[in-house]
């Protein structure tokens, strides 16, 4: 289950940032992006390139494919991911669900659930040794 998780929270992240740069064309402002037109960019009324850079490069697709990613690393090393990667995601999605109802929000739930329930059975059948015992 964490295995999934990984891979969903790291295709979504992967998703959004690929799909803003293409379908989106936020890559078209790429010129302004590196040459220092946003540099006086008032956030509180972007231009069209200052969005564009938000939507794709500055979102948090780029963050959740290094979540995703950490997931599946500490996964194959068999490292149970702490529960808080979870926990932080469910309250985002939460939130994403209430302000934005048209994404892709239910794929992100699934994920999260699955890394939360991973990360409780994972738990419960190798628990971890006592604090100050010596190790066999």
């Amino acid at each position: 289950m964490i295995k999934w998780a990984g891979w969903i929270i790291t295709f979504c992240g992967t998703a959004h940032t690929l799909g803003a740069l293409t379908v989106q064309k936020a890559a078209r402002h790429a010129g302004t992006w590196f040459s220092g037109g946003l540099w006086s960019e008032d956030l509180a009324d972007m231009s069209p390139a200052g969005s564009a850079l938000w939507l794709s490069l500055e979102s948090f697709g780029i963050p959740l494919v290094l979540v995703g990613l950490t997931v599946l690393w500490l996964d194959r090393r068999g490292i149970i991911p702490p529960a808080f990667i979870a926990w932080t995601l469910v309250s985002w999605t939460v939130v994403d669900a209430a302000v934005l109802p048209f994404t892709p929000w239910p794929l992100f739930a699934l994920a999260c659930v699955l890394l939360l329930i991973g990360t409780r059975r994972a738990r419960r059948d190798n628990p971890a040794p006592q604090a100050g015992l010596p190790r066999a």
